[in-house]
């Protein structure tokens, strides 16, 4: 995989428009998908030449890389519908696995020692790869802490295939931040809500390469 992946965000919340909005401020073109079609036109629009509006199965097919910033709880259904599109696919996995709880914050709504990305990968449709990444901050840091200079903030991430590890560095740099793998699938649990390098974890805050590679 070339480092001029084709890349398509699918899914318009937070965490998507901001992923969306950090890669175009890094020169990175994309293209946006949306359950409602005319939210990701207008986006493209505000966002400008970089950015292309498309049809979810459209996005897919034309994209070497797939962000899914979509609902941890909707994604097998997403592989179902979409399992053919993605085949070969690298699929960038941004998911939480939490909902609200009783409190006005979250809880966990997997095993304590589950981890979406594992769940995930199990669920992959053929020859597609997982990667864990875009989800160890939450919108606002995502945003706030992008292109920083002249030391940038960090995103960590797991894969289990190595091959694919420079195209996700690329990803993450244009999307404005250092990468920092933290080893494979089995260790995506740390990089989700409440994992120890989880903004919303031990780790609390966007930190920098010297900062991160010291806790993992």
């Amino acid at each position: 995989m070339i480092t001029t992946s084709k890349v398509a965000v699918i899914g318009l919340g937070n965490i998507g428009k901001t992923v969306a909005k950090n890669f175009v401020k890094g020169n990175r073109p994309i293209i946006i998908a949306s359950r409602k079609l005319e939210e990701a036109k207008a986006l493209a629009q505000e966002l400008g030449s970089l950015a292309t509006a498309s049809e979810t199965v459209e996005a897919i097919k034309n994209a070497d890389i797939i962000v899914l910033s979509v609902w941890f709880n909707t994604i097998q259904e997403f592989f179902k519908q979409y399992g053919t599109e993605l085949q070969g696919k690298i699929i960038i996995d941004p998911s939480n696995p939490i909902a609200p709880d009783e409190n006005g914050g979250f809880k966990k709504i997997i095993n304590e020692n589950e981890s979406a990305g594992q769940l995930n990968a199990a669920l992959l449709p053929k020859g597609a790869k997982l990667v864990k990444a875009f989800g160890t901050l939450g919108a606002a840091s995502l945003a706030g802490a992008a292109h920083q200079s002249p030391q940038k903030s960090v995103l960590f991430y797991a894969t289990d295939d190595t091959t694919i590890n420079a195209a996700v560095e690329q990803l993450i740099h244009d999307n404005g931040f250092d990468a920092v793998k933290v080893g494979g699938l089995d260790q995506s649990i740390r990089i989700e809500v409440f994992g120890d390098l989880h903004e919303f974890g031990a780790i609390g805050k966007p930190v920098n390469a010297t900062e991160a590679k010291a806790k993992i």
